[in-house]
């Protein structure tokens, strides 16, 4: 399970309705709410600041969090939604759902690359690629894999590491259904430039000049 889900922080929103949350804004907080898990809807307050760096980092949505709120006891949410700003584009409502042990949910998870020591194409001076350095997953809250690990040994310059490939952990799965590229081994610039100019020597040489075909 995820070693690092990261925290967020929030405060209980007193008051409820249009009033509480504009007050809330003036005050540098963002009006939140989290509901689901089998209890009552809890209204929240987010710092503003905060929540702009974790909205920039991207992927929010796909995140799950330890919602911490003074008061109440920790709980792992994930964001349904982020009401914006039609002009500024700025946040003006959050809303979180509590999670359950059993609930499915579709996270990024990172990619860890092993067996580099054994590839050959690494060896002759191949560059390893990562094109999707982290994957989609869709998997059960209470078991969340903290990585996946796939391993580019035996692999040639050109070869292309797909996720059918990886071992992925139990009880998950890629949240796209066709055979993505994770990583590949390309050959490095020099012998890249090197073989493109051998190609065109030969392209050259096999070409007949047409003063020399003969109609016999």
């Amino acid at each position: 399970m995820a070693g690092e889900i990261p925290d967020i922080q929030a405060t209980v929103r007193t008051g409820t309705g249009k009033g509480a949350a504009r007050q809330a804004r003036r005050e540098g907080l963002v009006p939140g709410i989290v509901y689901g898990g089998g209890t009552d809807p809890l209204p929240i307050n987010l710092p503003f600041n905060e929540l702009i760096k974790r909205l920039r980092k991207g992927r929010f949505l796909s995140t799950l969090f330890n919602l911490k709120v003074e008061g109440e006891d920790d709980v792992r949410v994930i964001c349904r939604n982020v009401q914006r700003d039609v002009v500024k584009d700025l946040p003006t409502h959050v809303d979180f759902m509590r999670l359950r042990r059993t609930s499915r949910v579709s996270l990024f998870i990172p990619v860890e690359i092993v067996g580099e020591e054994e590839a050959p194409g690494l060896k002759r001076g191949g560059v390893l690629t990562m094109v999707r350095p982290e994957v989609e997953l869709r998997c059960t809250a209470g078991d969340i894999p903290e990585k996946i690990v796939a391993s580019v040994a035996g692999m040639e310059i050109n070869d292309t590491l797909t996720i059918s490939q990886v071992e992925l952990p139990s009880g998950t799965r890629p949240t796209i259904d066709r055979d993505f590229v994770i990583a590949n081994i390309t050959a490095p610039s020099g012998l890249a430039s090197q073989k493109d100019e051998d190609e065109g020597e030969e392209a050259a040489a096999d070409e007949v000049p047409a003063t020399e075909v003969s109609e016999d």
